[in-house]
């Protein structure tokens, strides 16, 4: 029994040094992946804001310039 007790606790004193291991590496893995969302995020809003204004005008470009047409399909009453 006593070598069974010995056996399990280096066993699990293996078990924790390896877990300590990968719980390390995947928090510097995640700290990286957060980092590069910042500044794809920061990439964006940088991108957003200057285009915003060209975009804006093309659109109320589109909406105020209006062309009065009859529709295809219109067919006048008889």
């Amino acid at each position: 029994m006593v070598e069974i007790d010995q056996y399990r606790l280096q066993r699990d004193r293996e078990f924790r040094t390896k877990q300590a291991k990968v719980m390390g590496s995947q928090s510097n893995l995640s700290e990286e992946i957060d980092g590069q969302t910042l500044e794809a995020i920061k990439d964006m809003r940088g991108g957003y804001h200057q285009r915003v204004e060209g975009v804006l005008a093309q659109v109320l470009n589109m909406v105020c310039d209006v062309k009065p047409e009859i529709h295809a399909n219109y067919r006048a009453a008889r």
